[in-house]
């Protein structure tokens, strides 16, 4: 078999210092955006001298009231009042799902805990009778903590993220005034904070938790990795929550703000007037910021869990070699080093100085760290793994080499640009997908949405091929394990993911206060050339986290089917196909749900804004300032109120199909919700982002084309802006929540089954 080269003290110094090294850098990355001053006396003074990116003289600093105090204390004005609308959104939120933590965290000790009938005595070990291992107690017990630890990173993950965007969205919009370059800058560098931050955070609690649990279970490496898994699950059952209510907060509040301010009363995006403008800005932060950094964290938590499960079964978990074990550790700590040179690509080798250069910028991101970690994944796996080992394989020991583990990282990693370039072009409006839609709001609404849904249909068979190909060669290689470093190779680039998913709220906010401060419209389409690019590549940050949820989901499945010991999963078998087409039918029933909140806290919202025009004397004129509060309000409350049966039919499902219908009828439910999750998830967020890129389209009348269907306002335009309303919760709510229901059922099976195993199944046993 042969030893690592890495020794175990090398692999347990290498994890924590890439961690720390991620979390020092998005601190430099922080002060370097906090250099942007929000007050008025020093806003004179230019940045920095003679530095490159942003600090030059090479961007001309504008006439354009550079020193004029009045804009600069608006936009301060206005970026206090969105941070306090999504801080006390998300505080809100976090009390109701702490209740729902601490019943869940009950539960979980309460069922794994009942597998022994809570005995504290040694039990023979699950894949090996004849060795003891801890109790289930014992399990019950620190799974209950991991999940715990894992909740808290993840609110802690998402609340950061959106504290950084609010603090660099005012910062954008001032130096927009000075160039396009330097905004961008300000936007990127701070997302890169959340992305750093998130990625060594998540790490470090992971490799923590590991070595304090090893501290009790000492050689029982399988109940150890076994309690990890709680981790995972804790990191998505927040994601689920925080998504699913971001999601109608802001969809709410957009959609609001649209029909009305730009459909009815003919008024610019995010005019101060439009009494939804702030709830619509607050709304990017906690859903596009908050809910994407829950989830990706979720992502990274549960393929990490899977992995390590499957690997403490194997060879490396039998003969206890510490160093592979901790191979998919490994992948994340090279991940942050190579996205952290990445990084500086954008920041500091290379200078923006037009428009057009931003989008190649953020996809040069994508391509730069997918070559680099390439060459990182094929460094640690020469040292860190043996030449040859065992992997578990459903019952059996199946031999592999090193270099196919390599293999089967490196095809997850580049399946998830793969996704990402597809996800480009059928949502960017620089390729002729997008400008068809365009073209297509000639003859009105009614065929924007026809062209529309096409696109999304369309758009899902290129990523599935992807994701089938990753799957097919994995799985050949290194059975499940293979499975679960595919998805960590299309994770290990989170930070820069991450990074470039946060600029796109950024750029989006930073052009609302740009419009409600009454800057220039020069400044205005420089925001908007931002947020044209961050939408594209909000776009791919969704495919990426679509395509790794469907990888992560099948690793999972693979390790809940060996832990609760079904040797084959037969289709033909009336209980498993009934739990295949119910399983299908869960991600539309979710939809279902969270389409409708979207609807109707909209209506809610559309009430309360035309109430205002109608009431309000002079807020039509700019004489009166519209009531900000109550819209905030109404997205608030509705969100919270709708996320719970979404959230409580994804929890409930796997502990009602286990509990009644045994570990088989589960096992073809989690089949079917992954097989026809991924499909919508897909569909439905290229077809919003293709509608909302089709929008802006039109609005910039950058080409000839774009220009004979504009401009704003006119009947083309308006059946745009329709398109676009109704993808908004497409692509932001339902889409993106999707992805957690596939992984989150999943991992809650694999937490719980034991239980399941033990006890489940009560209505077969009946009859």
């Amino acid at each position: 078999m042969g030893a690592s080269i890495l020794p175990d003290l090398g692999a347990q110094i290498l994890i924590p210092v890439c961690a720390v090294v991620g979390i020092a850098f998005s601190l430099v990355q922080w002060v370097l955006v906090s250099r942007v001053k929000l007050s008025p006396a020093r806003e004179s003074v230019t940045n920095g001298s003679g530095a490159k990116n942003g600090y030059s003289d090479y961007l001309i600093e504008e006439e354009e009231g550079l020193n004029d105090h009045g804009v600069v204390l608006k936009c301060a004005e206005i970026q206090t009042a969105i941070s306090e609308g999504a801080t006390s959104f998300l505080f809100t939120e976090y009390q109701y799902v702490g209740i729902f933590m601490v019943a869940f965290a009950i539960l979980i000790f309460l069922f794994l805990g009942s597998v022994e009938g809570f005995s504290t005595k040694s039990q023979p070990c699950t894949y090996d009778q004849s060795r003891i291992c801890k109790p289930a107690l014992a399990t019950a017990a620190f799974s209950t903590i991991s999940f715990l630890l894992g909740a808290v990173t993840s609110v802690v993950s998402g609340f950061l993220g959106m504290k950084i965007a609010t603090y660099a969205n005012a910062r954008t919009t001032l130096e927009a005034r000075k160039g396009v370059g330097k905004a961008f800058i300000t936007a990127f560098r701070s997302g890169a904070v959340m992305g750093f931050l998130l990625a060594a955070n998540g790490l470090l609690v992971l490799y923590i938790t590991i070595n304090l649990f090893k501290l009790y279970y000492g050689d029982d490496w399988s109940g150890l990795f076994e309690a990890i898994t709680g981790y995972g699950l804790g990191g998505s059952s927040m994601a689920l929550f925080g998504r699913v209510g971001g999601g109608i907060y802001t969809k709410a509040a957009d959609v609001g703000a649209d029909l009305v301010g730009k459909v009815e009363r003919n008024i610019p995006e995010d005019d101060p007037r439009n009494p939804a403008v702030i709830a619509d800005n607050v709304g990017d932060n906690v859903g596009d910021i908050a809910g994407m950094g829950s989830d990706l964290f979720g992502s990274y938590a549960e393929s990490s869990c899977a992995a390590l499960v499957v690997a403490s079964i194997s060879s490396f978990g039998i003969n206890h070699e510490l160093t592979p074990m901790l191979y998919p550790l490994l992948i994340s700590s090279v991940g942050i080093v190579v996205c952290l040179i990445t990084t500086l690509f954008a920041t500091d080798f290379f200078e923006i100085k037009a428009v057009k250069e931003i989008e190649p910028a953020l996809k040069r991101q994508l391509i730069i760290s997918t070559i680099l970690m390439t060459i990182g994944i094929g460094i640690v796996s020469w040292i860190a793994l043996p030449s040859s080992f065992t992997i578990f394989n459903f019952g059996d020991q199946k031999a592999v080499k090193n270099w196919q583990l390599f293999l089967c990282v490196a095809v997850g990693l580049w399946a998830g640009l793969i996704i990402g370039f597809v996800t480009e072009y059928y949502t960017s409006n620089a390729y002729s997908p997008v400008q068809d839609v365009a073209d297509s709001c000639r003859t009105g609404a009614a065929t924007n949405v026809i062209f529309g849904l096409a696109l999304g249909y369309k758009s899902c068979i290129i990523p599935i091929f992807a994701i089938a190909v990753s799957i097919f060669v994995s799985f050949s290689f290194a059975a499940m394990y293979g499975i679960a470093v595919a998805a960590l190779g299309m994770l290990s680039t989170i930070a820069t993911g991450l990074a470039i998913d946060a600029y796109g709220p950024i750029s989006d906010n930073a052009g609302g206060i740009a419009e409600m401060a009454g800057m220039s419209h020069r400044i205005r389409e420089r925001t908007d050339a931002l947020d044209a690019a961050g939408n594209t590549t909000a776009a791919i940050g969704k495919g990426f986290a679509i395509g790794s949820a469907a990888l992560v989901s099948l690793a999972l499945f693979g390790a809940f089917v060996s832990r609760a010991a079904i040797s084959t999963v037969d289709v033909l078998t009336p209980k498993v196909f009934i739990g295949l087409l119910v399983g299908a039918m869960l991600p539309y029933w979710f939809s279902a749900m969270t389409m409708k909140s979207v609807g109707s806290a909209a209506l809610k919202m559309v009430e309360e804004v035309r109430r205002q025009f109608n009431s309000i004397p002079g807020l039509m004129e700019g004489t009166a300032k519209p009531d900000y509060a109550t819209c905030v309000k109404i997205s608030t409350d509705a969100s919270i109120k709708e996320m719970i049966p979404p959230g409580a039919l994804v929890m409930l499902t796997p502990l009602v199909v286990g509990i009644f219908f045994g570990v088989e009828t589960l096992s073809g439910v989690l089949a079917g919700s992954l097989v026809s999750g991924v499909q919508i998830a897909i569909s439905a967020s290229n077809t919003g982002g293709a509608w909302d890129n089709a929008k802006k389209y039109i609005e910039a009348g950058a080409s000839p084309h774009a220009k004979s269907l504009g401009p704003k306002g006119s009947d083309p335009h308006k059946a745009a802006v329709i398109g676009d309303t109704i993808g908004d919760p497409l692509k932001d709510t339902s889409g993106p929540s999707l992805n957690i229901l596939i992984k989150l059922m999943a991992v809650e099976s694999l937490v719980f089954a034991p239980f399941f195993a033990t006890h489940g199944g009560l209505l077969f046993k009946i009859f």
